[in-house]
């Protein structure tokens, strides 16, 4: 007897993450568009020394990449914990009352459309083959053999981060004193309206909106922190 709901589940949570994972990378990148963008604008109404447009970008991206990092390194490895513990439980419960868990799984199949008598006899046949991934999966919505990993998510928003922070912090030192301010605002806010598409597209959202308010949040952000290098500028700080 074939077993497709349990395979559906699999390859659906094995999507799911994937996507989730994508649609991390987007934000991080977003973010480090934006704070970096917001640094460097800030400091370009302040001066115009080129040397200290790229120590605040650096510091930005540097400070920001690593905090992304040692954020979604505990996020994760709290996540990871939590499933470890899940799977503990189950695998006690299934040692000490093995008919209940049976029962219980049956339940559970029979709740995604299965009739009860084909919902026994696949939970009978998913017991006897690996009682532990079965109730993992359908019960739990977890692969044992993958849980989640705190480095890679670390990594990944380390990566994801930094490369959205080197558009602004390029932009602002590469080009002429006097094209500086406009082609950086130009190029974060043409970044800002593709993240806001792709994070729209991921989450199957309409992406008029999420390119209006990321748009919109960055011109405010940037404008905000240049209107505040300016006064300080002109203050002489």
């Amino acid at each position: 007897m074939t077993e497709p709901e349990p395979q559906e589940a699999a390859h659906g949570g094995g999507l799911g993450a994937r996507l989730n994972w994508l649609r991390a990378g987007v934000l991080g990148a977003n973010d480090g568009i934006v704070s970096t963008a917001g640094i460097v604008v800030g400091v370009a109404g302040a001066t115009d020394e080129r040397a200290a447009l790229l120590t605040a970008g650096l510091a930005g991206l540097l400070a920001g990449s690593m905090s992304m990092a040692a954020g979604e390194y505990v996020s994760v490895s709290t996540q990871r914990d939590s499933e470890k513990a899940a799977l503990a439980e189950e695998k006690r419960e299934l040692r000490e009352q093995p008919e209940a868990e049976l029962d219980e799984l049956t339940e559970l199949l029979a709740g995604r459309g299965l009739s009860p008598d084909v919902a026994r006899e696949a939970a009978q046949q998913l017991t006897e083959r690996d009682a532990l991934r079965a109730h993992a999966r359908v019960e739990l919505g977890i692969d044992p053999d993958e849980l989640t990993n705190p480095w890679h998510a670390a990594a990944a928003s380390f990566v994801a981060f930094t490369v959205g922070a080197l558009l602004p912090l390029l932009a602002i030192v590469l080009p002429p004193e006097s094209w500086r301010l406009p082609v950086t605002v130009i190029s974060v806010l043409v970044a800002l309206a593709l993240t806001g598409w792709g994070s729209a597209r991921l989450g199957a959202a309409p992406p008029s909106p999420a390119v209006v308010r990321n748009v919109a949040g960055g011109a405010l952000a940037m404008a905000v922190t240049y209107g505040a290098g300016s006064l300080l500028g002109a203050a002489g700080v």
